[in-house]
């Protein structure tokens, strides 16, 4: 089967909320275009496009269709659609080159967060007869996972300010929260849904990511130092989540090492909150001299089904740019680390 390779990566700015419509296309356009500019390629040459989105955040059926206006009318395309963060799509796009169906394909997804209730929505994903009835939110489900680990001792509040703190100071120009602040400073705040704070949760965040792949034909032609995908895997638990242990992520565990996560230099990790953070090193076995979320990650700007995406690709541009040999991504979907998506990517001379 093909080699495949991330060779290019643009991302609309993380904001509280935008005024466009809950079909994306005003924060496509604008990504499309530099992410088609910098790679040098035109609509026409992309093999297959694929998306990630959630009818549900936007309030209307087929709600992605609407997204791939775009795209443009003309020519005509090959295109697919996940209903899950686009990270998954990727998924879809790579089996698509690795099959030698294309050489090319352009990924995406999109959310726009502040157009409804999200902590609401959310809800919805929960299992139809016991759980969701309930109406328990994302937030509160995320409490009782960090507050399972402090009685049982695997985390402190400490530990959780700590992993705030150092994404903010982490954080770039595009980030929706950024900028130093001591952990200690963060512990004053008062509870958000005890026992996390504020800054134990990810923002509220309208946004959009885009990623390239190519082919090993054609990676060299469009990228010189192109992110090689040497191992993407998912796994997924069970949905109920009282069938599960909250504290362990087995489902991560399984993906990293069938991916083969070993010696990487940057994980990106889409931990919504806080402790997810600390489960997820634990379960993938990250190091003390592994830099986690050099972007900030999702603490700093988590927009719905394109912030697992965008780890991918912020760990693919360490790579491209020189900065990093061999990097990890990851992405979750579902309440309380539920499903977990691993991608190790390296550079080649």
């Amino acid at each position: 089967m093909a080699d495949v390779a991330v060779v290019g990566f643009a991302q609309a700015p993380n904001v509280r909320a935008t005024h466009g419509t809950t079909n994306g296309v005003e924060m496509l356009v604008p990504i499309f275009r530099e992410v088609l500019d910098s790679t040098g390629l035109r609509t026409e040459d992309i093999g297959f496009w694929c998306s990630g989105s959630s009818d549900y955040l936007a309030g209307r059926a087929f709600s992605f269709i609407a997204a791939v206006d775009a795209i443009g009318a003309f020519p005509p395309i090959n295109e697919s659609h996940v209903e899950m963060d686009a990270a998954w799509a990727l998924y879809e796009a790579w089996v698509k080159i690795r099959t030698g169906e294309v050489d090319t394909a352009l990924v995406y997804g999109f959310g726009k967060s502040s157009a409804g209730d999200l902590r609401r929505t959310l809800a919805l994903q929960l299992d139809p007869y016991t759980a969701a009835p309930l109406w328990p939110d994302s937030v509160s489900i995320a409490g009782l996972q960090a507050r399972l680990g402090l009685d049982a001792g695997e985390w402190t509040e400490q530990d959780m300010a700590e992993v705030a703190a150092r994404s903010r100071a982490a954080a770039g120009p595009g980030a929706q929260i950024s900028g130093r602040v001591a952990a200690a400073d963060l512990l004053a705040e008062p509870y958000l849904a005890d026992p996390l704070r504020k800054h134990d949760c990810a923002p509220i965040t309208d946004g959009a990511a885009v990623v390239v792949l190519a082919s090993a034909d054609r990676a060299r032609e469009l990228h010189e130092r192109p992110a090689w995908i040497t191992g993407l895997e998912h796994r997924i638990e069970s949905g109920s989540i009282g069938a599960r242990d909250l504290l362990r992520s087995p489902s991560t565990t399984a993906a990293a090492e069938a991916a083969g996560a070993a010696d990487v230099e940057v994980a990106e990790l889409h931990a919504p909150f806080t402790h997810q953070e600390i489960v997820l090193r634990r379960a993938i076995g990250l190091g003390e001299d592994v830099a986690i979320n050099p972007s900030g990650g999702p603490l700093c700007g988590n927009p719905m089904f394109s912030a697992g995406l965008s780890r991918i690709g912020e760990a693919a541009s360490r790579v491209m740019s020189g900065a990093a040999r061999r990097v990890l991504a990851h992405a979750t979907s579902g309440p309380a680390l539920q499903q977990n998506l691993v991608c190790v990517m390296e550079g080649r001379s």
